[in-house]
């Protein structure tokens, strides 16, 4: 017997449950990039002890630097998010606990003493190798 889903239709599901939680295409661009500038990380990795399903895409443990690799659809990006109309009373709500959540997460972090760079799926990932590479050589 086939369980009711949340999804509307059956090729939103596969759609849903094709979507990587890591090693995404911008997040893998954006480590090569990283890496050839020599520099060194942990991949999906949790900064904080205390709150371990908060895990940063991209973490230099000692600069306490946390990058975050968002996606436009699940993060709320002012650019290009868009809302679906189905199964609105499901989606929007946990669009909008997905955003809190970034900001409770952004918050702890710094609150914990790590500065926290927040990266669009849709940003040149050139461009926000240099945004971190600069953040972290500018770390103590």
């Amino acid at each position: 017997m086939e369980r009711e889903s949340w999804a509307s239709t059956a090729g939103v599901a596969r759609s849903m449950r094709s979507n990587r939680r890591r090693d995404t295409s911008p997040e893998l661009a954006l480590r090569r990039i990283l890496h050839a500038r020599g520099l060194r990380y942990r991949v999906d990795f949790a900064p904080l002890a205390t709150m371990r399903q908060r895990r940063a895409d991209i973490v230099f443990t000692k600069a306490r630097l946390a990058v975050f690799v968002d996606g436009c659809f699940w993060h709320g990006c002012p650019d290009h998010a868009t809302f679906p109309v189905r199964n609105a009373d499901y989606w929007l709500p946990k669009l909008e606990r997905n955003r809190a959540r970034d900001l409770e997460t952004d918050a702890a972090l710094a609150d914990a003493g790590w500065r926290v760079i927040r990266i669009w799926e849709h940003e040149d990932p050139t461009d926000a190798a240099d945004r971190i590479e600069a953040a972290y050589r500018a770390s103590p």
